[in-house]
């Protein structure tokens, strides 16, 4: 086993596109780090600058104690498992998940140990004899699963490795590899663009934006303390509601956000978790997450000073929740993902997790409840979350 290094790492092609800047991550022993971020953001060049399958322009990369930066790919004692699976089609699952073994020119009887050793742990017991054009997508994965694992390598890359899948063979799979990290307790870097995947499957998850790591935490740091406007749009679904909005302190001390024309009151709590909220009166982005609206008549409590008026324009009963999506007098802040929808097909500008016993329907004016004690707040001009 090992730790993954990197340290100052760059990534500048030949036509001068900077596609990895100044990057520092370290991958502890037997930890699994997912990389995360919206397409063309570096997670997967940062991978195969690990994997030695794309050189490195500046930096220094280590893995336990070496430094790889001119190491070959063969000799860096990693194993990779891709996208597309990469079977070979005209061998069985047992000669697919022993090939690399068989190059090395390990004894056949520690192959064929290994071998049916990962074949149990991965359930693929009875498919040795199949080619892989006899098995399903998860069965396909499971086989590139077990050719890495028989090779014992001090670390796991894996690339997007679920893409492929449907919706629900992927959820299962996930559980599985999670799963099977644990048990085997080797340091593994994941690569995916769906921030669901993320948040499940990693002890820390790193989010890239433009080659530049914008913050590295456990899933649930990232989504109750994300560091700037983008992680907090980018985890979490449905996204994050951001709007322009002002702060001013009312007369009794309490603090009021001015949204559109409509106001919130915000109390000790929200400043007293956040002290550098009151150097920052005057306009600010607020954050809202869609569990923090709620159909106001659902409320039990005194929501006085704590809702806001809009009209509904589409619903979505899921059964155990009613995702609502309604407009409010207000202006949306784009969350810099290119690939973020900032509206709905419905053109609403907010989106909302209800009680599914919400009588809330299209078209409805509707008062919600908003949840001021868990709202972000972020500066305008560095668009930083405003904490202390």
């Amino acid at each position: 086993m090992a730790t993954v290094q990197l340290n100052g790492i760059d990534k500048i092609y030949e036509n001068g596109y900077h596609a990895i800047h100044d990057l520092d991550l370290e991958i502890a022993d037997k930890e699994f780090l997912v990389l995360v971020g919206p397409s063309g953001c570096g997670k997967s060049t940062a991978l195969r600058m690990i994997a030695g399958l794309e050189s490195i322009s500046g930096g220094e990369m280590k893995i336990g104690d070496k430094v790889v930066n001119d190491v070959e790919p063969k000799d860096r004692d990693i194993a990779m498992v891709f996208q597309n699976y990469a079977l070979y089609p005209h061998m069985t699952v047992y000669d697919n998940i022993g090939f690399a073994l068989k190059l090395a020119k390990v004894p056949k009887d520690e192959i064929d140990r290994r071998v049916r050793h990962a074949s149990k742990i991965l359930e693929l017991d009875a498919n040795l004899d199949r080619k892989p054009g006899q098995l399903s997508g998860g069965q396909r994965q499971r086989v590139a699963m077990g050719r890495a694992i028989v090779r014992q390598p001090a670390a796991f890359l894996m690339d997007e490795p679920l893409s492929n899948l449907d919706a629900k063979l992927r959820v299962q799979m996930r559980a599985e590899i999670a799963a099977l990290q644990r048990e085997l307790a080797v340091t593994t870097v994941y690569v995916t663009h769906d921030q669901v995947e993320a948040m499940t499957m990693g002890d820390r998850v790193a989010v890239l934006k433009d080659g530049y790591l914008q913050q590295v935490d456990t899933p649930q740091n990232l989504y109750d303390r994300p560091d700037n406007v983008f992680v907090a749009a980018f985890i979490g679904s449905p996204s994050m509601n951001l709007y322009e909005a002002t702060i001013d302190m009312a007369d009794d001390g309490s603090g009021v956000v001015r949204i559109g024309s409509q106001s919130l009151t915000i109390g000790d709590e929200v400043f007293g978790a956040r002290p550098a909220l009151r150097n920052h009166l005057g306009n600010v982005i607020i954050g809202i997450r869609p569990e923090d609206f709620e159909d106001a008549s659902m409320v039990s409590h005194d929501v006085t000073g704590r809702t806001l008026e809009s009209t509904v324009s589409l619903t979505e009963a899921l059964g155990s929740e009613i995702m609502v999506h309604f407009n409010i007098d207000a202006r949306t802040v784009d969350s810099g993902d290119p690939d973020a929808v900032e509206e709905s097909d419905s053109g609403s500008n907010a989106v909302g997790r209800f009680n599914p016993r919400s009588r809330a329907r299209m078209r409805d004016e509707v008062a919600v409840a908003v949840a001021t004690e868990n709202m972000h707040f972020f500066d305008p001009s560095t668009r930083l979350s405003i904490w202390s």
